[in-house]
């Protein structure tokens, strides 16, 4: 199974984006959106592409979902 991950838009440049993911940033194209996005504003990232922006109203619900996906796997997270 595949599983995409969120995070945190740092910074855009163009078609990329720097990407904040529990701390590890990571460059994140982001021209397969339909949307743009600003820093600050949450994606799903998979395999180096950004895959849908996060609407505001669903960014904690999305964050406690993988945050607690990593706890019940023994993975720590900051």
């Amino acid at each position: 199974m595949c599983l995409g991950l969120p995070g945190q838009v740092v910074r855009v440049a163009g078609d990329t984006a720097i990407v904040d993911c529990w701390g590890t940033e990571k460059e994140i194209r982001l021209d397969l959106l339909d949307v743009s996005v600003l820093p600050g504003d949450y994606v799903i990232t998979h395999e180096g592409c950004a895959v849908r922006r996060i609407p505001d109203e669903e960014i904690a619900d999305t964050i406690a979902l993988y945050e607690t996906i990593l706890v019940e796997e023994g993975h720590v997270y900051v």
